[in-house]
């Protein structure tokens, strides 16, 4: 295998406590911080491995966001990235423009492995991944928690509600990274330094031909509500006792 492009989104940082903006039109990003897409993090990973194993030559870093992704970028670099790919653009894309704009990247780069986190934490679509592979007109296999290359088949143990589900693909396919695919490896200093030598390329999103143009609008966001104070009791009749009283049995 020759190639591996890793999808890498910029998302608020999963030790941040997300606050709604006053106005309810999002949620603040200013000043917070922000990280690479923990599932993200876990595709990169494995692609690193496999390449470590010898079954690829390249992994490359992609991207799509504002500039400020080069600071993410440059985090895939350090885990270990070859290259990256900023596909600029500071619009917040639909799972279908994204998928749209990566598929443009994997028209000029020809990888032999496509591998995305299962969802991004921001909005918890899950829907870029498969949409790649339906656009890509490439077979792929979701929720991915052991992943085996052998020649130009890919064989994905996957989680599915009854259990643990084992397929085969051929590639070219796309691969969407659970939690338990791995243990994302710990960034060393030396590794972010040599990062800044590493080669990252910036395209803009228009010239890729792909629209940003929004099909849904959001109309408002309301942060969750508080929860009711739980209370203590003594033993079992006490807890049916006061869940009769609220209705519940």
């Amino acid at each position: 295998m020759r190639k591996i492009l890793v999808g890498i989104k910029r998302v608020v940082d999963y030790n941040v406590r997300v606050r709604v903006k006053p106005d309810g039109s999002g949620v603040v990003t200013d000043g917070v911080k922000m990280s690479v897409n923990p599932f993200d993090e876990i595709a990169l990973e494995e692609a690193l491995r496999i390449r470590e194993r010898g079954e690829a030559a390249e992994v490359v870093a992609v991207s799509i966001g504002p500039d400020d992704a080069q600071q993410q970028l440059r985090t895939a670099l350090a885990m270990g990235a070859d290259r990256a790919i900023l596909v600029k653009t500071d619009a917040a894309l639909e799972p279908l423009a994204a998928a749209k704009a990566f598929l443009a990247v994997i028209s000029k780069e020809n990888p032999d492995l496509v591998i995305v986190g299962k969802q991004a934490i921001d909005d918890d679509a899950a829907q870029t991944g498969p949409m790649i592979a339906a656009l890509w007109d490439r077979p792929q296999a979701t929720f991915a928690s052991k992943v085996e290359i052998k020649g130009t088949t890919a064989t994905i143990v996957r989680e599915v509600d009854a259990g643990l589900e084992t397929i085969e693909v051929d590639l070219p396919a796309v691969i969407s990274a659970d939690l338990r695919l791995n243990e994302p490896r710990y960034v060393k200093l030396p590794d972010i330094m040599k990062a800044k030598k590493k080669p990252l390329d910036v395209i803009d999103l228009a010239s890729l031909g792909v629209s940003a143009e929004a099909g849904l609008k959001c109309v408002l966001v309301e942060p969750p509500k508080p929860r009711a104070k739980g209370i203590m009791v003594k033993d079992v009749a006490e807890l049916v006792d006061a869940l009769k009283k609220k209705g519940l049995v």
